[in-house]
């Protein structure tokens, strides 16, 4: 299973680290000097990671094959993925990778709505990107009081949105 753990934002100083956007919930095992990383877009091949350090709360990596800030700065906005075998959900049990949400089928009150296409990661929360039957395109804030069940063995996901979220995107009707 591929899954994307990190997505590089601006270098930091002159000797080729990189801030990234951390998307795992364990940099401490996914950044550890020798690890290999997958890169998309793709056009360097894999990075290998030669340091990690936290600044403040920012994590800083830096790649074997990344010397200078200037093949730093060509990998911003670049995404790394790994290959693991892990499966299992978190500790938590309501936790998803965004690969095992996409795909699934939105629900309200029992019937299909649209379908999840992304999930967007924000700083004060996430968001389900649901594509409607209509082909409009809904936000939805992924907290438990709107979407109370993700049941992956089924391949839904239940929303209970409030009055109008799902109509926020849709165009104008002709008045």
């Amino acid at each position: 299973m591929r899954l994307q753990v990190a997505r590089i934002g601006k270098p930091h100083g002159i000797r080729g680290e990189v801030t990234v956007q951390v998307m795992t919930d364990a940099p401490e095992e996914r950044f550890v000097p020798g690890q290999v990383l997958d890169v998309e877009p793709s056009s360097r091949g894999p990075l290998t990671v030669a340091r990690s350090r936290w600044n403040k709360n920012i994590l800083l990596l830096a790649f074997e094959e990344v010397r200078d800030r200037n093949t730093a700065e060509a990998l911003r906005g670049s995404q790394l993925f790994i290959d693991s075998d892990d499966t299992e959900m978190t500790d938590a049990g309501d936790e998803w990778y965004a690969h095992e949400l996409v795909g699934l089928t939105a629900l309200v009150g029992g019937r299909p709505v649209g379908h999840v296409v992304a999930l967007q990661q924000g700083e004060a929360q996430d968001l389900l990107e649901i594509e409607l039957n209509d082909g409009a395109t809904a936000l939805v804030p992924f907290v438990e009081e709107i979407v109370p069940e993700v049941d992956l063995e089924e391949q839904v996901v239940l929303l209970t949105p409030p009055p109008g979220l799902l109509e926020l995107n849709a165009p104008e009707a002709d008045a």
